[in-house]
Formats: C-alpha cells, structure tokens, sequence
C-alpha cells in the first residue's frame, strides 16, 4: 500500500508547477480581443472615417463612382441625396451613402 501513496504524492507535486487553467483562458481571450481590434474592429472604423470625410467633402462638379459601379459628375447635393450627371442630359439621384469613390478631375471625359 505504501507505493500508492508515494504515486499520488508525486503527483501532487508535479501539479504544483503547472499554470492555472483559468489564467491561461483569461491570457487566450485577452489575446483573442487585440487580434479581433487590430483585424477587424480599427480598420473597419478607419474605412467608415474615410467614407464619411469623402461624403462631407462632396461638391457640386466632383465626379464619383457609386457602390453600383454608375460614374457620374455631381449636379445637385442636399442632405441625403446627391444627384449624378451620368450622360449629356439624363440626371439620377442616389443616396450620398452610395458613393463609393471621388475620382480624379476629367475622369469621364476620357471614358
């Protein structure tokens, strides 16, 4: 019987040096956390900055491209809704949330 409780008390102590399971899952979701910020969360907020400073700097005479792929010169702006001069005398109105791009100056000339 003896050289059972020589068995568990080695085994006793070989725990003793191990990391608590718990601290190693709060290590795993903090680290879990930085990964989702640095990946998904800062770039996707960096995006929407971006699109929001294009879609207050909009001006009569810009050219942009829609999320629909539609090239058209601003005509008209108000609130939410710009309006695009996509060929000589045929004018739409989108949703300013729909642009997706301000392209260079004489863009739609060279198309």
């Amino acid at each position: 019987m003896s050289f059972l409780i020589a068995t568990a008390q080695a085994a006793e102590g070989a725990s003793a040096g191990q990391m608590d399971p718990g601290f190693f899952n709060i290590i795993f979701l903090v680290g879990f956390g930085l990964i989702f910020y640095f990946f998904m969360w800062r770039p996707q907020s960096k995006r929407a900055k971006e699109h929001k400073n294009l879609i207050g700097g909009l001006a009569k005479g810009d050219e942009v491209i829609t999320a629909g792929g539609i090239i058209g010169k601003v005509t008209r702006l108000n609130e939410e809704y710009v309006v695009l001069e996509v060929a000589e005398g045929t004018e739409m109105k989108f949703q300013k949330a729909h642009v997706a791009a301000e392209l260079p100056k004489g863009t739609i000339k060279g198309i």
